[in-house]
């Protein structure tokens, strides 16, 4: 069992929703956080690192979720 916050839920619905997609911030931030959010990228980059930690066997080599770097996220079931 895992206990994630709200936007973490959200995130990985998201992602799991879109399964092997590479989606860039810009998405990210506009369909989990919604169009009027003021915040910048690394809002992605932090919930990212927090939804590895909880998911992930081993967060610094992730199997689910994935970096396109320079892109954006996958997630790969």
């Amino acid at each position: 069992e895992v206990t994630l916050t709200a936007k973490e839920f959200d995130l990985l619905w998201f992602l799991a929703r879109h399964p092997r997609q590479v989606l860039t911030r810009s998405q990210l931030l506009d369909h989990v956080w919604g169009y009027e959010f003021e915040g910048d990228s690394s809002t992605i980059t932090v919930n990212i690192r927090r939804l590895r930690e909880k998911i992930e066997r081993d967060p610094s080599q992730p199997r689910h979720i994935l970096t396109a770097w320079g892109v954006g996220y996958k997630f790969e079931g």
